[in-house]
């Protein structure tokens, strides 16, 4: 018999709220949205779709995590946020614990596929062949694990929005099942030519910052970044002697596989998601305080996961609210980073303020909170994260 319980014990982000925890956490304090212009990708639509870019170069990224420059944005964006949280918790790779790195994607390197692309179709004697070699989104958590050291287990989950709470979710079942001490878990994702390419050919771009949650709302702002926790066993974390932020205590996937892209408008994934994940937790629903939403500003995502919410919660409404207006709609990293914007919801009471939401939707009466809050009865947490092809996922992180 192993315990269930599972710790957290360091958080790690960077997002285009800034490079660490204490950057975005003032940034959310503030009001202070990521989003602006495009300044660095090389697009079409640079003067068009107004994007969440984490502010710095990859020359700058690399001075950062001490990798060369040269490797794709998406591994130098993991080290940083994965290094700051194995920092946090006090674990050195080397400790003797069994360690595992299950990290998310849905890019892997592509954005040095898209430049090695460029050169080559002009000429096919150009074109630097190490720009594609990375290609695969499995080689950007191998790249980063090795830089981390890494090996006793590594593993990556690609299932599109979802993918980081995903990750978490098989971090902690590898923990409970007894093969792993201590795991860091979340994902990572870079802004691609493709990527904004793809989400333009759906029309679900805002061509301003994104409302989520508003009866006005034109579609998603597209970020990038990334997001770890470190789960820990009980046996780990007083081997460590490092205190728990929180327990993660419960996950659940589904999924309804209504559509390609879209969310079933009833909301059916997302609240079986809900559902088995406060099943799993043993808490009350009338227990949990916040639930970050997954909140994309999408007309489909928020009218599906606010049928699934009132569904599930009736009158009885906690706190909610969508970060992505802060982050933009970080893909495969958005499990990740909200999962460490939810741990520190559950340690501090922080609730985070909804942007530029004025007008309530017209056939779902939800209110997401609008201000920066501190509620210090705040003791369980639900983070949302629905993916295409309707993978739905839950996190529930608890005092």
């Amino acid at each position: 018999m192993h315990s269930s319980d599972i710790f957290v014990t360091g958080i790690g982000v960077i997002s285009a709220l800034g490079k660490d925890v204490n950057a975005n956490v003032h940034a959310l304090q503030s009001g202070e949205s990521g989003i602006g212009p495009i300044t660095r990708l090389k697009t079409i639509h640079r003067n068009v779709f107004p994007v969440a870019e984490v502010k710095y170069s990859n020359e700058e990224l690399s001075h950062f995590s001490g990798m060369s420059d040269e490797i794709s944005r998406t591994a130098l964006l993991s080290v940083i946020a994965a290094s700051e949280a194995l920092e946090d918790a006090e674990i050195h790779t080397d400790s003797g614990l069994r360690i595992g790195f299950v990290s998310a994607n849905s890019v892997g390197g592509m954005d040095k596929s898209e430049d090695f692309f460029a050169e080559f179709l002009s000429d096919h004697s150009k074109g630097k062949l190490r720009n594609i070699v990375h290609h695969e989104c499995g080689s950007i958590t191998e790249l980063a694990a090795h830089y981390l050291g890494i090996h006793h287990y590594v593993s990556t989950i690609s299932t599109a929005c979802s993918s980081s709470a995903n990750s978490i979710f098989h971090a902690a079942r590898m923990i409970s099942a007894g093969y792993l001490d201590v795991a860091i878990a979340g994902g990572v994702d870079s802004l691609t030519r493709f990527t904004l390419n793809g989400f333009n050919t759906l029309m679900i771009l805002d061509t301003q910052p994104c409302k989520p949650l508003d009866e006005n709302r034109k579609g998603l702002n597209l970020g990038e970044g990334a997001g770890y926790v470190v789960l820990v066993s009980e046996a780990a974390m007083n081997k460590i002697g490092k205190k728990a932020y929180c327990r993660l205590s419960g996950y659940h996937n589904a999924n309804d596989a209504h559509h390609q892209t879209a969310s079933s408008p009833d909301g059916i994934g997302s609240f079986m998601a809900m559902q088995g994940a406060i099943a799993k937790s043993g808490i009350r629903k009338e227990d949990i305080g916040y639930i970050n939403l997954h909140g994309t500003g999408t007309q489909n995502n928020d009218q599906s996961e606010g049928t699934a919410i009132l569904r599930l919660f009736g009158d009885a409404l906690p706190k909610l609210s969508s970060t992505k207006a802060f982050t933009g709609h970080t893909l495969g990293a958005s499990g990740g980073i909200e999962a460490v914007f939810s741990v520190l919801s559950v340690a501090n009471g922080y609730v985070y303020p909804n942007l530029r939401y004025e007008t309530p939707m017209k056939d779902l009466p939800l209110h997401p909170v609008t201000s920066f809050q501190i509620d210090t009865k705040i003791s369980h947490v639900l983070s949302n994260s629905f993916g295409f092809g309707g993978n739905c996922s839950a996190l529930l992180f608890s005092k």
